[in-house]
């Protein structure tokens, strides 16, 4: 009699482990600041605004969540800095167990442009499939599905315009996930850009991980590769270090302060332009990120800032 299976991932969480080593807790995102407050009734407003490194302009956006858990209705309402008005309806586990439907609206009425978009989520033991209705655009149907027994997984994508009659884009993925490691290998892009990528747990203290990927369509060609690893110092800190083909290693370090607060600090270093007397444009960046979450986890505040220099 075989073993119950689990849950596999989503198609978008296939190589998530890797994904996370690589591309989280390294604070080089420009400048962000978010507070989260809980009323007694359960809603929750949330009070953001960013600046990517690379930008100029702060973007802001003001959000209220409201959630009824007993019918697993979740109702959340955005309005942002460039007048956009967002709207998403979410309803799980009421139609059936292990079923969760969303739409997701938008609107810009200084343009009058709207966006709609329709999607269902359905999993089950060795089961997990995601369907979307862009209604707007074409409109357009996108399913995925992953499958999974014994840790072995397999995946696929497809995209579908309703009006056009036909396949606009599709993609495959294969992997294997243990309790101690992941390897994940993807198609994407019509199989046109392949990506693997490679995750293990070497110990309780240790973690590390690589991901490559090769797009047939670059005009320069090669194989794009990033390794990284993670280490625990404590119970309250880590550290992570990652480098990729292009010379450029980043360095994080990740502190708890106390129950609830926790702070980030992140390096980034070109080595390929340590020793150029005029640089190209900004080469190397510092970062730092902050997040308060009180015991009652009612109220949270996050602060990240990154500068971006010459050498």
């Amino acid at each position: 009699m075989s073993l119950p299976q689990p849950v596999p991932p989503s198609w978008k969480d296939l190589g998530k482990s890797s994904n996370d080593l690589l591309g989280k807790d390294f604070p080089f995102q420009g400048f962000a600041l978010e507070a989260k407050t809980k009323t007694p009734s359960g809603v929750t407003f949330k009070v953001g605004g960013s600046r990517a490194a690379s930008a100029n302009q702060i973007l802001g956006d003001i959000e209220a969540k409201w959630a009824e858990r007993k019918h697993g209705l979740t109702v959340t309402n955005t309005w942002t800095t460039a007048n956009l008005l967002r709207s998403q309806v979410e309803l799980e586990n009421t139609i059936a167990q292990g079923l969760k439907v969303d739409l997701a609206t938008s609107l810009l009425p200084e343009k009058g442009a709207k966006t709609a978009l329709l999607s269902a989520a359905y999993k089950q033991s060795g089961f997990h499939s995601r369907a979307f209705l862009d209604l707007f655009k074409g409109p357009t149907f996108t399913a995925d599905t992953v499958i999974g027994r014994d840790g072995f997984l397999l995946g696929g994508e497809a995209s579908y315009n309703v009006t056009e009659g036909n396949i606009t884009k599709y993609a495959a993925a294969v992997g294997f996930n243990a309790p101690d490691y992941a390897i994940t290998f993807h198609g994407l892009s019509n199989l046109k850009t392949f990506s693997a990528s490679y995750y293990h747990r070497v110990s309780n203290d240790v973690e590390a991980g690589a991901k490559a990927i090769y797009d047939s369509k670059s005009t320069h060609g090669g194989v794009a590769l990033e390794v990284g690893a993670k280490a625990y110092l404590d119970n309250a800190a880590f550290v992570k270090a990652k480098i990729n083909n292009s010379g450029v290693i980043a360095l994080g370090y990740t502190q708890s302060l106390r129950p609830g607060v926790k702070a980030a600090f992140g390096l980034a270093l070109d080595t390929q332009k340590m020793n150029d007397v005029s640089p190209t444009g900004p080469c190397h960046q510092v970062g730092f990120h902050s997040a308060c979450t009180p015991s009652d986890a009612d109220f949270l505040l996050q602060v990240g800032l990154s500068l971006t220099f010459d050498s």
